[in-house]
């Protein structure tokens, strides 16, 4: 059984509160919540307004720090929310990893939604993406696995994709897409990871962009693979047109888009047994990149 990867600490109430009182103590007394617990963090909802977001697990440690890092920069020229950490928590005795203090953001998270509801916001969240996919700073963050040409980890991708779908049609897709050309231009800001987990919207539309743990420079195909992963055929429609209209996207940029499509797919069908609404958009975004219905 594929399995989310395991918890390498236990993060509780009792230890964001002791973290807090070493750290931040004017704000250890409010009020907490265990929020979520996702694949590299916990998010644990401290009074009204904020959030600590604390890593499960020590892959996950340098990505809350590439959050503090770029953050700030990124916040001041999109046209969506982003948790920019208003506090930073750093390794203590106690605990081996820098943590953050983060606005709690309005909105649900966008999984929540059914797809013909997040249609509705395509345009906005290509204008979101349009915004972030700028030439990045010298010092992005590096990752390994995010914004890379596609050739890069390219038997590892087709044994995942095998795994996910026996049929062979996924693996027939992404090696049609994945011969697209590379990237052409310099490396480009990017989320890394722009599912609908990592969204945040509500009846009025979307309302944020979390969960920058993959921030990097790379290739921006690597986020619009989340034409694939959020929308219907007709929410994708208006996601292609916005975002080509403001850049001048070629039919190369789509094709890799939808190879990222693939990988992430095959990621979230090979590794999802244990958590149902993560294999949920998997299958969804399966029958996108497929073009099933």
């Amino acid at each position: 059984m594929a399995r989310m990867p395991a918890a390498e600490i236990d993060v509780t109430g009792d230890l964001v509160a002791r973290l807090l009182a070493a750290q931040h103590p004017d704000l250890a007394d409010r009020p907490m919540v265990i929020g979520a617990n996702g694949w590299d963090n916990v998010m644990v909802r401290l009074g009204d307004d904020l959030a600590v977001r604390v890593p499960r697990r020590a892959a996950a440690a340098a990505l809350v720090e590439h959050e503090q890092l770029v953050l700030p920069r990124l916040a001041r020229r999109l046209p969506v929310a982003v948790p920019v950490p208003v506090r930073v928590g750093r390794p203590t005795d106690f605990f081996p990893w820098s943590w953050s203090v983060v606005p709690w953001l309005a909105g649900e998270p966008a999984f929540r939604q059914p797809a013909s509801a997040r249609d509705g916001w395509a345009g906005d969240l290509a204008d979101a993406l349009v915004a972030l996919h700028m030439p990045a700073d010298a010092d992005a963050p590096h990752n390994p696995v995010r914004g890379e040409p596609l050739a890069e980890r390219a038997d590892i991708v087709r044994a995942r994709i095998d795994r996910a779908d026996p049929t062979g049609r996924l693996r027939a897709r992404y090696d049609a897409d994945a011969a697209a050309p590379r990237h052409p231009g310099p490396p480009l800001w990017i989320h890394g990871d722009p599912h609908p987990f990592n969204m945040l919207a509500d009846a009025s539309g979307l309302r944020a962009l979390i969960d920058f743990g993959d921030v990097t420079a790379g290739d921006p195909a690597t986020d619009l693979a989340t034409a694939w992963l959020t929308f219907t055929p007709h929410g994708r429609r208006a996601f292609v047109a916005r975002y080509t209209e403001r850049t001048g996207a070629d039919a190369a940029l789509w094709a890799r888009a939808r190879a990222w499509a693939a990988r992430m797919t095959s990621s979230l069908l090979t590794a999802s047994d244990d958590h149902a609404e993560l294999a949920a958009l998997g299958d969804f975004a399966l029958g996108q990149v497929l073009g099933r219905r």
